[in-house]
């Protein structure tokens, strides 16, 4: 059964992770979950992601597995924007 505590030490090992991505990377909402030790978790992850407004850590960098762009709490046309200025190729 996981405790208030252990949601708490998700969170937070996720927006570790998302704030490590370096620019013109990309991980995916599954990629972070592994990384933080729950790999079932991705949509744990999305709705971290989308809860949080720290510009220190960049959520636009976290996509979908198939490559899609999935949500961003600022528009997905602010993501693709932000990730193109980046450098990442989009599709």
């Amino acid at each position: 059964m996981e405790t208030r505590h252990t949601k708490i030490g998700f969170e937070s090992r996720v927006l570790k992770i998302v704030s490590q991505i370096p620019e013109g990377q990309t991980l995916s909402y599954k990629d972070v979950a592994v990384l933080a030790g729950s790999p079932h978790a991705y949509r744990a992850v999305g709705n971290i992601l989308n809860k949080n407004y720290d510009l220190a850590i960049p959520c636009h960098r976290v996509i979908h597995s198939d490559g899609s762009f999935g949500g961003y709490n600022r528009g997905e046309k602010q993501k693709i924007k932000i990730l193109k200025k980046e450098g990442v190729e989009i599709t």
